[in-house]
C-alpha cells in the first residue's frame, strides 16, 4: 500500500478540477527560489504564471500519455509502448513527424497513480464524447487521454492550407468515447466555444485550438479576388464549414502558437498580410490544390 502525503492536501497546491481519472493540480507559488529569482517568481505567481501538473488515477483503466511526460508512478502500474510491430512503429513515427507530436505514446495500465511533469501551460480536460466522438487538435496540445480514444492523423482538404493557413498540413485527431488532457497556451476562461450548424466560421490567423472532426477545414481568400484580399490587409483566412464546434483562443499571441510574432497594432496591419508575398502565396496555393 502506498501512502502519499503533502500532495493534494498541501497548502501550496490547489486542485483546479477533476474529470474521470484526471486531476489537475496547480502550485500556487514556486517555494524553491533563490535571492536571484525571488522577484521574478513573485510577480510570475501574481500574473497566473504557475506550474501545473496532471495526476492520473488509473483505477484499472488504460491511459495514453505523451512520450516523456511521466514524472512518477505508484502502485501496480504497467507501461507498454503501444507499438504492435515494425510496420506499426514506422507508421507512428511518420505520424509524429507530420503532426509535431511524439510518434510513440506509452500506455499506462493498472491500479495506481501516474503523475505527469509540471508545465507552465494551462490544462484543459475535454470529454470527446460531447464533441460528437471526434476532435482535431492544434499541434502540440496533446498531453494524455484514456486509451479508449483512438489517435489518428488527419490531413487538410486542400494542400494550400499548409502553405497559407499556419496550421500545417496534418493534425492529430482523437476519436471515440473518453477524456483527454490538453496543454493550452491560454486558460480556459479565455477560450471561446463557437457552435456551427450548417454554417461557416472564418478566422484570420491560427487561433483555433481544437475543432470537431465533422468540420471541413480549408484556407481561402478573405475576399472574392486575390488582389482584393491582399489590398484589404486580411489576405487569407482559415475557414471551418459544417456542423460542429470550434474552440478558439482570440487573446493568444501568435508567437505562442508557433507562428511569426504579430506586429505592433499601432503600426497598422502586419507586412506579411499586405505585401506581395500574399499574392505569390495565393498563386502557389492555387497551383498546389490543382495538382
Amino acid at each position: 500500500m502506498v501512502v502519499q502525503k503533502n500532495l493534494c492536501d498541501s497548502s501550496n497546491v490547489k486542485v483546479l478540477y477533476q474529470m474521470g481519472g484526471f486531476t489537475v493540480l496547480e502550485h500556487q507559488k514556486d517555494l524553491s527560489v533563490s535571492t536571484l529569482s525571488a522577484v521574478d517568481e513573485y510577480f510570475a505567481a501574481k500574473m497566473n504564471v504557475k506550474k501545473r501538473q496532471v495526476l492520473i488515477d488509473l483505477n484499472n483503466d488504460s491511459y495514453t500519455v505523451q512520450a516523456g511526460a511521466m514524472q512518477w508512478m505508484s502502485g501496480n502500474v504497467e507501461m507498454s509502448s503501444g507499438v504492435k510491430g515494425v510496420g506499426n512503429f514506422f507508421g507512428k513515427m511518420v505520424s509524429g513527424a507530420v503532426t509535431g507530436e511524439s510518434g510513440v505514446k506509452p500506455i499506462y495500465t493498472g491500479q495506481g497513480r501516474v503523475m505527469l511533469e509540471p508545465t507552465y501551460k494551462h490544462i484543459l480536460l475535454i470529454d470527446v464524447t460531447k464533441w460528437g466522438g471526434s476532435i482535431v487538435l492544434d499541434d502540440g496540445l496533446f498531453l494524455a487521454c484514456q486509451s479508449s480514444l483512438q489517435t489518428k492523423v488527419v490531413g487538410r482538404s486542400n494542400i494550400s492550407s499548409a502553405v497559407l493557413g499556419g496550421e500545417g498540413l496534418f493534425n492529430l485527431s482523437l476519436m471515440g468515447n473518453g477524456i483527454a488532457a490538453l496543454e493550452s497556451p491560454v486558460p480556459a476562461d479565455e477560450l471561446i466555444s463557437i457552435g456551427l450548424q450548417d454554417d461557416c466560421l472564418k478566422i484570420d490567423g491560427n487561433m483555433a485550438v481544437a475543432w470537431s472532426g465533422s468540420l471541413q477545414f480549408t484556407v481561402e481568400k478573405s475576399g472574392k479576388s486575390l488582389l482584393g484580399s491582399a489590398a484589404s490587409g486580411e489576405g487569407f483566412v482559415n475557414v471551418f464549414r459544417g456542423t460542429g464546434t470550434v474552440l478558439m483562443a482570440p487573446t493568444v499571441r501568435e508567437s505562442i502558437m508557433n507562428t511569426p510574432a504579430e506586429s505592433n497594432s499601432n503600426n497598422g496591419p502586419s507586412q506579411s498580410k499586405t505585401s506581395g508575398g500574399s499574392i505569390v502565396g495565393g498563386v502557389l496555393g492555387a497551383v498546389l490544390d490543382n495538382l
